[in-house]
C-alpha cells in the first residue's frame, strides 16, 4: 500500500444498506487512525463490507481499511475482537 497518512482527519461511510436501517451511520473522525480502529474492533464486522473510509480526498473499501489496520505502521495499540 502507498503512503497513507494516519493522522489526517477521515470519513467513515458505512455500507448503505446498514446505514438506512439506523443501526450504524456516518462518522467523523479527528484522525484516520482512530477511525480505522473504529471500523475494524467496534463497527459489527459484516458492516465493514460495504463501508468506505475517505482521507485526504482519497476512498478505502473494507478490504483496504483492514489492511490499514493490519499494517506495520498502524500507530494505535490493537485490541481484536475474540
Amino acid at each position: 500500500m502507498t503512503q497513507f497518512d494516519y493522522a489526517s482527519a477521515a470519513e467513515l461511510f458505512p455500507s448503505k444498506s446498514h446505514y438506512k436501517s439506523g443501526r450504524v451511520s456516518y462518522r467523523r473522525f479527528t484522525t484516520a487512525a482512530e477511525a480505522v480502529r473504529y471500523a475494524i474492533e467496534d463497527m459489527p464486522a459484516p458492516l465493514l463490507r460495504g463501508s468506505l473510509l475517505e482521507v485526504d480526498e482519497q476512498r478505502f473499501d473494507g478490504i483496504q481499511i483492514r489492511g490499514l489496520y493490519d499494517a506495520a505502521a498502524f500507530p494505535l495499540a490493537r485490541t481484536e475482537r475474540p
